[in-house]
C-alpha cells in the first residue's frame, strides 16, 4: 500500500499540522486514516496498544459523523476502551465480563469529538475498568512501553500512551480518575492534562460525584494540540449536575504568550510519601529550569491533612467502583461478580464498597471539601506546585503488587501500595484542580518521566501556558528529541 507521506514525515506533524494539510488539499483524512492504520499494524505487535481498528471508518473517515470542517478536518484519533460511547461500537473496558458489550448511542463529549473533526478510527486498551495502574491481564492483553518493552505503560490510559509515543497517532483520548492520564504520559513522554473539574463532559453518564474526580482528556506531544483538543471539545450537555465554564480566551491563542514571573512550589514530601534521591534530583533539575525562564521557585506543600484526603480518595474509589460493578450485575440478574469473568481486586473492592453508608460518604465528602480548600488557600500564595509524576520509576512488567490480578486479600492494603507509588496525582481529581505531565525528565534507566504542575480551579490556561514557555525553551525538544525503540520511524 502506498501511504500519503514518509514515516519521518507523518511523525514530525502534530495534529493541527495535519488539519492545516488536509485544508490546504495536500493529504485528505481517509489518507491520514489509511496512514494511522498501518502504523498501528507496523508497532502494535510490540506494544499491545490498540485493540480494534474501525476499518470502515478507515475506508470512509466520514461514516460515523466526522465533520470534515471542523479544526481537526479529519485527524485519525483513538479512544480509550472506558468513558465516553460510541453508537454501535464494542466498549469492553478491559474486561471479560465486558465482552461483546455494543453502546447504543454517542455520548456527549464523542458528539464533540466528532464535530471537532477527530476521526474516531479505533480502541486502545485499559485495564479492567480503569482501576489499576497497567493494562496487565495476560488473559485480556498486555500492554507495553515503548521506549523498553520490558517495561509497562502504566496506566489506566495505557494503550493511549503507548501509541502516541510510538508516533502513530499525534493524539489520542485518555481519561484521569487518580492520575490516569498524566502518569502514562509520564512514563512513556507525552504530555498529558488532567483538566478542572467543569470542563469535560460525559453526559449522560457520571453526572453525580462519581463525575467529580473522573475527568477526561488526551495525550498528545505538542502543547497546541492539548490546547486546541480542549478548546473545541470542552462544554456540558444541557442540564447537567454541576457547571461547565469557559476560558474568556481560547487556550490555542493564550499559549502563544508567555506567563507573567510565576511564584512555582516544589515539593516530593506528599503527607506520608517521599520520592527516591534520582527522582528528586530530576525535580530539582526541572525547578533550576523553570528559575532559568525567570520564574521564582522554592519548597513548599500545601497545608492540608493528606493522611485524611488519600483516605477520603480510597473511600470515593471504593464506594463509587462497588455501585458502578453492582449496575452491571443488575443489568445481567446477577447476585455477584463472576471469579473468572471479573478480576479479584475488583471483587474485594466491589465487597467491601456494596454496603458502604451513607454517614462514611458524607465523612469522605467532608475531607473533599477541607482538602480543596486548603489547596485553594495555597494558591492565594503560589501560582503552581510542580512536583515529580510519581514517588516510584516505573515498573517492569509482571509487578504484580499494582495489578488487580493480584492475590492480596486486603484490599486497602493494596490502595495502600497504590498511594506509596502514585503520590502525586490522586489529590487534584479530589480538588478539581488542573494537573499536567511534561516530559522534561529522565529515570536512571533512560525512560521517560514526567514533571507535574498543578494550579488553582480553572486556571488550566496557565499550565497550558507555562508548557507551551517551556516547549518553546527546549525548541519543541521534548524527551530531549529522543524516541521510542519501538516507533513508526524505526525499520
Amino acid at each position: 500500500m502506498t501511504l500519503a507521506m514518509s514515516w519521518d514525515e507523518w511523525a514530525a506533524h502534530d495534529a493541527v499540522g495535519l488539519a492545516e494539510r488536509v485544508r490546504k488539499g495536500e493529504v485528505t483524512p481517509a489518507e491520514l486514516a489509511r496512514q494511522a492504520a498501518a502504523g498501528v499494524e507496523k508497532v502494535n505487535p510490540a506494544v499491545s496498544a490498540v485493540v480494534e481498528v474501525f476499518e470502515d471508518v478507515v475506508a470512509d473517515p466520514r461514516k460515523d459523523g466526522m465533520n470534515p470542517d471542523g479544526p481537526f478536518a479529519g485527524v485519525p484519533f483513538l479512544m480509550k476502551d472506558l468513558g465516553p460511547t460510541l453508537k454501535g461500537r464494542l466498549q469492553e473496558q478491559g474486561s471479560l465480563f465486558m465482552r461483546g458489550n455494543r453502546p447504543t448511542a454517542d455520548t456527549w463529549l464523542t458528539s464533540r469529538m466528532r464535530n471537532a473533526g477527530l476521526n474516531l478510527m479505533g480502541r486502545t486498551t485499559t485495564p479492567e475498568f480503569g482501576v489499576c495502574s497497567s493494562a496487565e491481564n495476560p488473559a485480556v492483553y498486555v500492554t507495553r512501553n515503548p521506549w523498553n518493552t520490558d517495561y509497562t505503560t502504566c496506566g489506566s490510559s495505557a494503550g493511549t500512551s503507548a501509541i502516541v509515543a510510538a508516533g502513530v497517532v499525534p493524539m489520542s483520548h485518555a481519561t484521569d480518575g487518580g492520575g490516569s492520564i498524566r502518569i502514562p504520559a509520564g512514563f512513556n513522554g507525552n504530555i498529558g492534562l488532567k483538566p478542572s473539574r467543569g470542563v469535560f463532559s460525559i453526559a449522560p453518564h457520571l453526572s453525580d460525584i462519581t463525575g467529580y474526580v473522573s475527568i477526561q482528556g488526551c495525550h498528545s506531544r505538542t502543547v497546541r494540540d492539548t490546547a486546541t483538543f480542549v478548546d473545541v471539545c470542552r462544554g456540558g450537555a444541557p442540564g447537567e449536575f454541576m457547571p461547565y465554564w469557559m476560558p474568556p480566551e481560547p487556550y490555542a491563542e493564550l499559549i502563544r504568550k508567555d506567563p507573567g514571573r510565576l511564584r512555582i512550589a516544589l515539593s516530593h514530601e506528599w503527607g506520608d510519601y517521599r520520592a527516591t534521591p534520582h527522582i528528586v534530583a530530576e525535580l530539582e533539575r526541572a525547578g533550576r529550569f523553570l528559575e532559568g525562564l525567570g520564574h521564582h521557585v522554592e519548597w513548599a506543600l500545601p497545608q492540608a491533612d493528606l493522611r485524611a484526603a488519600f483516605a477520603a480518595q480510597t473511600t470515593c474509589y471504593i464506594s463509587n467502583f462497588a455501585q458502578v460493578i453492582n449496575g452491571m450485575l443488575a443489568g445481567r440478574g446477577l447476585a455477584r461478580p463472576p471469579a473468572e469473568l471479573i478480576e479479584p481486586i475488583n471483587i474485594r473492592i466491589w465487597e467491601a464498597g456494596k454496603d458502604m453508608s451513607y454517614a462514611e460518604r458524607y465523612q469522605m465528602q467532608g475531607v473533599f471539601n477541607s482538602t480543596a480548600r486548603a489547596f485553594g488557600s495555597f494558591f492565594e500564595d503560589w501560582d503552581i506546585i510542580l512536583t515529580p509524576i510519581t514517588a516510584l520509576p516505573t515498573p517492569r512488567v509482571g509487578t504484580m503488587e499494582y495489578l488487580t490480578i493480584s492475590d492480596n486479600p486486603d484490599v486497602l492494603d493494596w490502595f495502600a501500595n497504590l498511594w506509596k507509588f502514585f503520590a502525586y496525582t490522586p489529590l487534584s481529581n479530589l480538588c478539581g484542580i488542573p494537573a499536567i505531565s511534561l516530559p522534561m525528565a529522565r529515570q536512571e534507566n533512560g525512560l521517560p518521566f514526567g514533571i507535574q504542575a498543578q494550579a488553582r480551579q480553572a486556571n488550566d490556561g496557565l499550565l497550558l501556558q507555562l508548557a507551551a514557555q517551556i516547549e518553546r525553551a527546549l525548541g519543541g525538544r521534548w524527551n530531549d528529541g529522543r524516541q521510542p525503540g519501538v516507533h513508526v520511524r524505526s525499520a
